[in-house]
């Protein structure tokens, strides 16, 4: 079971040894679900439908989902949520309801979190029973670059992505080329919308050339702001120059996983082969001129 430990808003996390890395901001946990994932992607506008599919990738403690029920329910508690999840370790999410994390949210989402957490998947098809909320909800266990092919095979499409893996450099199998292809084809290609914390160069650039068009977003309790993303020519919230210009450099070499079984080791070192012999800026440089130009604004990730 994993210990948790208190961010900054109250709410709790996890940290994750496998991967070395905590599973949220330590700034405030359910702040940042709130923020980054279910404020920047409107989900509040968005409830207004009578049905809103949503596609979580990395579902972790829960907590993403969580304040999308949440907000869904508040504007409309007749709107029909379908949530698929993409989760290696169901005992996160077990762990997260034996200490109670999840106890700040209604009981009909709490009530939710622990079936997923329990059997992994939730029907209520009857809204009279269940406070007057419909919910189809399922967690796919495993890899998520094999679980979420069996969402293609579906022809399922999200209106909302959630796209919360562990950082790059230590989930890079999650931040491929490869794999955000198959992403781009769960997403409803209208108006659907997908949203990440990361700004880091490698990640926007395997975006689009995965067919996505992005955009930058700024949330609270961060220094650097996340990313939105869509599969049209839609206007989205403009990179700033210094967000441009850090394309021009190393660090936007994309991780690539051609057969979608790589190792993490092997992903890192077959990009790290190809920043060797790029003829792309060292990114070192640029970050030291925007140091300079503004400090407190710069972006370091690589």
């Amino acid at each position: 079971m994993f210990t948790p430990v208190e961010t900054k808003d109250g709410s709790c996390t996890f940290y994750s040894e496998a991967f070395g890395e905590w599973f949220h901001n330590k700034n405030g946990a359910c702040n940042e679900a709130q923020t980054t994932y279910v404020d920047a992607s409107d989900l509040a506008g968005r409830a207004q439908a009578d049905e809103l599919r949503i596609l979580d990738v990395c579902y972790g403690l829960g907590y993403n989902t969580a304040a999308a029920l949440e907000t869904i329910w508040r504007v409309n508690a007749g709107c029909w949520v379908q949530v698929k999840g993409l989760e290696i370790d169901i005992e996160v999410a077990r762990s997260a309801i034996a200490h109670n994390l999840t106890g700040q949210y209604s009981p009909q989402v709490q009530q939710a979190l622990q079936q997923l957490a329990d059997g992994q998947v939730v029907d209520w098809p009857d809204a009279s029973s269940t406070g007057g909320h419909s919910l189809s909800a399922q967690i796919l266990l495993r890899d998520a670059r094999q679980t979420i092919q069996r969402l293609i095979e579906q022809n399922w499409q999200a209106d909302v992505i959630f796209f919360d893996p562990f950082s790059p450099p230590h989930c890079p199998q999650l931040w491929t080329v490869e794999f955000l292809r198959l992403v781009a084809r769960c997403l409803e290609p209208g108006r659907g919308v997908l949203v990440t914390y990361s700004c880091a160069a490698a990640v926007r650039a395997a975006f689009g050339l995965a067919g996505f068009s992005i955009g930058s977003i700024h949330t609270g309790g961060r220094r650097w702001p996340g990313t939105i993303a869509c599969l049209n020519d839609r206007d989205l919230p403009p990179l700033s120059l210094q967000e441009q210009e850090h394309f021009q450099t190393r660090a936007a070499v994309p991780y690539c996983d051609p057969t979608l079984r790589g190792s993490a080791a092997e992903i890192l070192e077959a990009r790290s082969r190809v920043q060797s012999t790029s003829e792309l800026l060292p990114t070192k440089s640029w970050r030291q001129r925007w140091r300079k130009n503004n400090q407190a604004g710069s972006i370091t990730q690589a």
